[in-house]
């Protein structure tokens, strides 16, 4: 996917997508995978992720609506990630099958 499109599809303004198209656009690292997967699956992995980072007080951006978007997206979507130069944060994607819309975005600050 080109990183055109990706700059497109992060436009939705929530703070998640906010530092997303912000870390694409200082020449973050990015890839989107071709096959999709379950929304729901991706919805009750974040789900113990987000209990995770907040057990362990690690810092996220747009997890809990990422969970809450997920749980409510019924059909299959794809995944993408865009990694900080640094490799401070790190954001994952999940976009329609088609990847032409961004269902969800989450970040987490790395350690």
């Amino acid at each position: 996917m080109e990183r055109r499109t990706l700059t497109r599809l992060l436009a939705g303004g929530d703070a998640a997508s906010v530092a997303a198209l912000a870390a694409l656009r200082a020449g973050a690292a990015c890839v989107v995978w071709d096959g999709t997967y379950p929304a729901g699956l991706h919805a009750r992995t974040y789900a113990r992720r987000l209990r995770h980072t907040r057990r362990r007080g690690i810092e996220t951006v747009g997890l809990e609506r990422a969970v809450r978007l997920l749980d409510r997206h019924d059909q299959p979507v794809r995944l993408g990630r865009i990694t900080t130069a640094g490799g401070a944060w790190s954001f994952m994607l999940f976009l329609t099958e088609d990847g032409d819309t961004l269902v969800a975005c989450t970040g987490v600050r790395r350690q």
